[in-house]
C-alpha cells in the first residue's frame, strides 16, 4: 500500500483516484436496486442464503476449483480430492464471515486468523497464524513476489491499524485495498485467496453497503475471469495511482455483477421460477 503516503486519512485519499468516485457511485446504485427489489421485503433470507452459495463457488473458482453451481449444490463430500477441499474451505469461510463482524472492527488479525483456520480445517502447526521466515506457501494461482516475513509483519500491522482507525473512505475502496493487500502479501502458507475474498466479504457487510451480504462480489470477480482478476491485482502491487484505481474499479464491477446476480434471483423468485 505504498501510494497511502503520509495522508491522515490514506484510504479515502484512494477515493480521489481518477475513476474511484465513478466506480463507488455505480456500485451503490447497483446494491440500491437489489435491495429495493419487491422480493428482498418478504424473502430476503433465501436471497442472502443463495447469495451466499453463489459467492463461494466464485470464490472457489478463482482458487481453482471450477464447478457448476448446481454442482455444489448436489454435493455433500468435501473432501476427497484437491478440488472437493477448496470448496469446502469457501463454503466454511462465506458461512463464518458473517459471524466476525464485531471482531473485525477491534481486531482484524484475529480475524484473519480465524478465517485461515476454517479454511485450512487442520491442527498443524503453521494454521491461523502468518507464515515465518522460510515457510513455502501455496498459492499457485498468483505468481507476484511474495513479501518476506518481516515485510509481512509490519504491512499487515499497518492493515490493521487502517482498519480499526475507520475513517471516511468509502466501504468499495477499503473493501478493494484488504482484499488487495491479502492478496500481494499471502500471509499464510494457504488458502490466502479464500481468505482475502472472505475479508472482503466482512468489509462490504460491516460497513453498511451490504448489510445482509446479497451482493456476492466473489461471482463478479468469476465472471470477470481469473485473467482480468490477476492484472486487476498487478495494477494494485505496483502502487501506482493508475494501477490502485484500476483494481479498485475491478473490485466495484464484480460488486455490481454480484448484485445483477442477485437481482436476478429475485426476479426468478418473483416469477415463482425458483
Amino acid at each position: 500500500m505504498s501510494t497511502t503516503g503520509a495522508s491522515a486519512d490514506p484510504l479515502a485519499a484512494l477515493g480521489s483516484l481518477p475513476g474511484v468516485a465513478e466506480s463507488v457511485e455505480s456500485v451503490r446504485k447497483a446494491v440500491d436496486r437489489v435491495y429495493g427489489h419487491r422480493v428482498m421485503r418478504r424473502r430476503s433470507t433465501e436471497i442472502t442464503a443463495e447469495a451466499a452459495l453463489r459467492g463461494a463457488r466464485g470464490s472457489a473458482a478463482l482458487s481453482g476449483a471450477d464447478w457448476a453451481l448446481e454442482e455444489v449444490r448436489r454435493r455433500s463430500d468435501f473432501g476427497v480430492d484437491d478440488e472437493a477441499r477448496v470448496m469446502g474451505a469457501a463454503l466454511r469461510l462465506t458461512a463464518e464471515a458473517g459471524q466476525l463482524l464485531s471482531i473485525w472492527r477491534q481486531s482484524p488479525l484475529r480475524v484473519l486468523a480465524r478465517l485461515h483456520l476454517v479454511a485450512a480445517a487442520s491442527d498443524g502447526d503453521e494454521v491461523g497464524r502468518p507464515r515465518q521466515p522460510g515457510e513455502e506457501v501455496d498459492e499457485p494461482l498468483i505468481e507476484l513476489p511474495l513479501p518476506g516475513a518481516a515485510e509481512l509483519a509490519g504491512r499487515l500491522e499497518g492493515l490493521s491499524r487502517l482498519v480499526i482507525a475507520g475513517g471516511s473512505a468509502p466501504a468499495l475502496v477499503t473493501a478493494a485495498v484488504v482484499h488487495g493487500e491479502l492478496l500481494a502479501l499471502r500471509p499464510f502458507t494457504s488458502h490466502n485467496g479464500l481468505v482475502a475474498r472472505a475479508a472482503q466479504r466482512i468489509v462490504l457487510i460491516g460497513s453498511g453497503l451490504d448489510p445482509k451480504s446479497v451482493c456476492p462480489a466473489e461471482t463478479g470477480h468469476a465472471e470477470l475471469g481469473r485473467a482480468a482478476y490477476l492484472a486487476g491485482l498487478e495494477g494494485y502491487a505496483s502502487g501506482t495511482p493508475d494501477g490502485m484505481a484500476a483494481w479498485i474499479a475491478h473490485c466495484g464491477r464484480a460488486v455490481e455483477l454480484g448484485a445483477r446476480e442477485s437481482t436476478a434471483v429475485c426476479e426468478a423468485l418473483q416469477r415463482g421460477a425458483a
